[in-house]
């Protein structure tokens, strides 16, 4: 039985009735546990998923320092960074990069509160198929319910976080540069629309880390409560 719906259930158990139709349904070791036990597990499991992946993304290098997420060049941008290097600007190149990073690890700061909304508008019928579902069912029903959402917070913070970073004038002054070379084709690319989209592709990477871990490994459940709830679903 998947483990990570179990996080997302007790959004959907509006009333103590609902919450023990799922608790009657999950496999027993041999003991019992109130309703209200259970509710508090898997909200403390939300608290040690969701959020410990979010706010490892707000950190500083939460994308620049983490290979997974890290978002690099756009396709039309990266003969741009081919020839500041072989040109002696790999320094200039590398700070550009940087800041595209630091204003998605801006931006991530709102995600939090839209997917707390998500689940708890989660349905039973949506809880049961993500409990019968893949490794990061969970994490695909986040993303469906939520990129539009996220989308239209993130986007406008990465362009003031541009600014606020010096991105907008550190990427002025490299395209001035690279369209400067000789036998260059000018570029101009929507550098905000292209943050906002990685960054939105790396939170949902790292849920989706965090599920599978939470589906899988028995050490994750890190406190007596973590451990009670989640030994119902362990047969």
């Amino acid at each position: 039985m998947k483990k990570i719906a179990i996080v997302l259930l007790c959004f959907i158990a509006t009333s103590c009735a609902e919450l023990q139709t799922v608790v009657n349904n999950l496999p027993t070791t041999g003991g019992s546990l109130d309703p209200n036990t259970i509710a508090n597990g898997l909200r403390q499991a939300l608290d040690f998923g969701i959020d410990k992946q979010v706010t490892k993304l707000t950190q500083q290098n939460g994308f620049y320092g983490n290979d997974l997420v890290k978002i690099l060049l756009p396709d039309e941008l990266q003969k741009v960074d081919n020839t500041l290097r072989s040109v002696g600007l790999g320094s200039l190149a590398d700070e550009g990069l940087k800041v595209l990073n630091r204003a998605a690890e801006d931006a991530v700061k709102e995600a939090t509160p839209i997917f707390v909304d998500a689940v708890k508008t989660m349905s039973f019928a949506d809880a049961k198929n993500i409990l019968l579902g893949a490794d990061t069912a969970a994490t695909a029903y986040l993303e469906n319910k939520t990129t539009s959402a996220l989308y239209a917070k993130f986007n406008p913070v990465i362009k003031n976080s541009f600014s606020k970073v010096g991105a907008d004038q550190i990427w002025a002054n490299i395209i001035n540069k690279y369209n400067a070379i000789p036998l260059t084709n000018n570029v101009n690319p929507d550098l905000t629309d292209y943050v906002t989209g990685e960054a939105l592709k790396g939170v949902f990477t790292m849920i989706g880390v965090e599920e599978k871990e939470i589906r899988n490994n028995l050490n994750s459940r890190t406190t007596s409560l973590l451990k009670q709830v989640f030994a119902l679903q362990d047969n």
